[in-house]
This record gives structure tokens, C-alpha cells and sequence, in this order.
């Protein structure tokens, strides 16, 4: 059924689901105006400063526009069937789905180079979806030991639900393939570690999993898409927190999983049987959906959503800058006798400076560092004027947080070391303010 069958002749107020068919212009400085369908392959900040104008949005705005509706209304009941049934594309409910929230999916698709992508309210409840959508009593999976706390916390708790859960050393890949047993559904590791920057072993995992048929699971948020495209490394699906650095400002919470459309859905032995009905493509987002948004009610907040769509829009601008900063300020502070460790994948002593060069655009905006033993951490950070003592990352101010007191400490002393994170463990989240006041800052609090 066409999707204005029976609705030709109703009200325009009625018809406010259905965007106007103006074709969207953009002017080409060797061929003139010409309509977005028909462009060739554009930079990564054309593409997502622009995307929302590849489908027609109310009233010609340049963003997608706030849709707080929660119930989408149909002037033909068989159309609202269909809708529900899958026969047709369209909006059911909005725990499930929402306009300003598909556009920012279809945002980060573009930015993973994905075939799908489902926002969640966290990035935390992204993660859980995977655990709550995928996995079953009886599996078994092999996850980085390198990981957030708050992500290890969560593995811990799906491992008391009856899922086995090995923790290994990701930055070989023959701990991982050490770990598989035949109940192995997934593998699952972080770009760059939070807070150590431990860099997994990312391109042989992903061969590793290929050889196997196992769902890749990375976790992009410390390199974001700007810097890394896990499908680039055989990842089947891609978590991001999109509250992290994509958002950029620290103003909404959201997390997604982006399906890349290498792993073959068709093998995977959890997939239900309405799902299967699905093509094999689509059969483990269909699943996320249902299971993490509609049954579990992860959604992510449609005011939410468009907070983070426009701070994606300087994603890669910030990311340079942050980025930089990040070096320089590494730099420093490891040439300075009172530090004792600096952990940032940009400099040549760090354990996997070769693979992340290899591997990422740059080395990120994370860092952390060690202070000489008798310098207090707390009275250190107490004197800086411009890094803020705060608990986010990927903001465009400097954050600073004494890891062992605070984000980890829950986990304990034995756990923490043997993630790598010393008592004394200062982490560094770099924004883009000027290097120099940077510099000047994080010196002059060294006692």
C-alpha cells in the first residue's frame, strides 16, 4: 500500500507525518545547482553537516526539527497496520522510534558507514541492549579486560544472570583466541581503554571473529568515527556513547549501536523466530529494537537526540583540536621529572604507538597520568584553574578525575591493578581550549 493511500483527500494538519517531496539543492562550484540525490562521495563533515537534507524535513528547515509526540496519528487504519507489521516503513510508538531521533541515527550511520543504527538513552543502555537482545543464559562471552568501569560492572552482572564472562588481555589476540569455546557468541573490546589507553589487538580479533562467525563488538567511543571506523577491522556492530565526544558539549545523554552489515545475522543462534522473518540483514537490528527499545524502554529522549545531532556537526573540528591539545599537553607532562607514567597511545612509549598510528586518524583527546610518589593527587588537581575536576569525557573543556577514588573504585585494589590503574592515576579528558593556558596550567600545579 502506498504510503498516502487513502489519505489524498484529508487535511493538511493530518498529514503532518508525511515531510513535503521538495527536492533538496546544493550548489557544486563546477556544475552548478543540482539535488543532493545525485553528489558523489562528500568529506565526513559535508556528509554530516548535510544529511538531515537528503530527506525533505517541515517546512524546509535546515535541522530536523523537535518531535516530543509520543503516538503518531494515520489517516487510514490499514497503514497503521502495516506500519506495526513491518510492511512499511513508519512510526509505532515512540519508545520504539521517533522522528528527530531517525535522523540522528541515520546521522551516525553515515559517520560508522553502517547499514543501521538504533540511539538508546546511554551510552551504557546501548551496551546492555546487547546483553539484553542477544545473549541468553548458557553463552558465553570474551570481553577486553581494558574496559570502563561502569562497562566492566555491567559484564560482571550479565555473568551472575547465567552468561560466562572471560575477561582477557585484547591487546594480543592470542588471549582472546585462548578464551573462545563453542558457546562463544561475541567478543567484545574498546578502541582505546578508558583510563590506561590499553589499544586492542583490533584488526587480527576481527579476523579471529571473521574465522569463527562470532559477533565483533567495538566499542568506538574514545576514537569516535572521525578517528576510527571499526568496520574497517570486520566489527559487526559499533557502540558509541554519543554522549561522549559526538555530543561534544556535555548537555545530553545517548549511546547507539550501529550494525556495519559484516556480520551475517542468518548464523547467529539467538535470533528469534518472528525475527527471522526479517531478511538476514536486518534480523539483529530488528531484535535490538524490539528487545532493548520496546521491551526494555532504553529510549533516547527526541530533545536529547537533536541536542546531539548539532554538536556531531563539529565533531571532526573538535577532534582536531582536542586531539592536539592531548600531545602536547602528554608531551609535557611526561618530560616533566615529577610524573611519573603518562599512558597516551601518541607517544613512541606507549606500549601500542604503533598500532594506534597504524590504525586511528590521530590518537585521541584521553590520557592519563601518574604522579612521583609524595605528590598528593588531590592537592595537585585542587590547583588547577582550568581543567575541572569533573566525571565525563569528550567535552569541550578539560576534565580531570583521580580514577582510584572515584570512577573505579567500587571494583577495588586487586581488579584495578590488574587493569593498570595505580592509586595515584590522574585521568585527562583534553578540550579545545588554547594549548598554551593548557600548558601553562597543568606545569604550574606541579609543586
Amino acid at each position: 500500500m502506498s504510503p498516502d493511500a487513502g489519505a489524498r483527500d484529508a487535511p493538511a494538519f493530518l498529514l503532518h507525518h508525511r515531510a513535503p517531496r521538495a527536492p533538496v539543492f546544493i550548489f557544486d562550484p563546477d556544475r552548478g545547482l543540482r539535488t543532493m540525490s545525485d553528489k558523489p562521495s562528500y568529506g565526513f563533515t559535508t556528509t554530516i553537516l548535510h544529511n538531515d537534507r537528503r530527506k525533505p524535513i517541515e517546512h524546509y528547515s535546515l535541522h530536523k526539527p523537535v518531535h516530543t509526540s509520543v503516538a503518531f496519528g494515520y489517516t487510514d487504519a490499514r497503514q497503521l497496520a502495516s506500519v506495526f507489521q513491518g510492511k512499511e516503513p513508519g512510526f509505532r510508538y515512540g519508545r520504539q522510534g521517533n522522528p528527530t531521533v531517525s535522523a540522528l541515527e541515520d546521522k551516525i550511520s553515515k559517520m560508522e558507514d553502517g547499514v543501521a543504527t538504533l540511539c538508546f538513552a546511554t551510552g551504557m543502555a546501548a551496551i546492555g541492549a546487547l546483553a539484553q537482545a542477544l545473549l541468553r543464559a548458557g553463552d558465553h562471552v570474551v570481553s577486553s579486560s581494558f574496559l570502563f568501569g561502569n562497562t566492566n560492572s555491567l559484564w560482571n552482572t550479565v555473568a551472575s544472570q547465567g552468561t560466562e564472562v572471560s575477561f582477557v588481555d585484547a591487546t594480543d589476540v592470542a588471549n582472546v583466541e585462548a578464551a573462545l569455546k563453542p558457546t562463544t557468541r561475541m567478543v567484545f573490546v574498546e578502541t582505546i581503554a578508558n583510563p590506561r589507553t590499553q589499544i586492542a589487538d583490533l584488526a587480527r580479533i576481527g579476523e579471529l571473529c571473521r574465522a569463527r562467525g562470532i559477533l565483533y563488538v567495538v566499542d568506538n567511543t574514545m576514537t569516535t568515527p572521525y578517528l576510527f571506523r571499526p568496520k574497517t577491522v570486520g566489527a559487526g556492530l559499533v557502540v558509541n556513547a554519543l554522549t561522549k565526544s559526538i555530543g561534544g558539549h556535555g548537555m545530553a545523554l545517548g549511546g547507539a549501536l550501529t550494525d556495519t552489515g559484516v556480520f551475517d545475522w542468518s548464523t547467529y543462534p539467538n535470533i528469534a523466530d518472528n525475527f527471522r522473518r526479517q531478511p538476514p540483514a536486518a534480523q539483529g537490528m530488528a531484535q535490538l529494537r524490539a528487545k532493548g527499545l520496546r521491551d526494555f524502554g532504553a529510549s533516547l529522549a527526541p530533545e536529547a537526540a537533536h541536542h546531539i545531532a548539532v554538536g556531531a556537526e563539529t565533531l571532526a573540528l573538535r577532534m582536531e583540536r582536542t586531539c592536539a591539545n592531548a600531545l602536547a599537553l602528554a608531551t609535557m607532562l611526561e618530560a616533566d621529572e615529577r610524573v611519573a607514567a603518562v599512558h597516551y597511545p601518541g607517544l613512541p612509549s606507549h606500549p601500542q604507538h604503533q598500532l594506534a598510528s597504524e590504525q586511528f586518524r590521530a590518537y585521541g583527546s584521553l590520557f592519563s597520568f601518574e604522579l612521583k610518589e609524595g605528590i598528593d593527587c588531590f592537592d595537585y588537581l585542587n590547583r588547577l584553574k582550568v581543567g575541572i575536576p569533573a566525571s565525563n569525557l569528550g567535552d569541550t573543556r578539560t576534565l580531570v578525575i583521580p580514577v582510584a577514588h572515584t570512577i573505579f573504585f567500587e571494583m577495588g585494589p586487586e581488579r584495578r591493578a590488574s587493569m593498570g590503574i595505580a592509586e595515584s592515576l590522574i585521568r585527562v579528558s583534553v578540550g579545545i581550549e588554547d594549548t598554551a593556558d593548557l600548558l601553562a596550567d597543568f606545569g604550574n600545579a606541579l609543586p
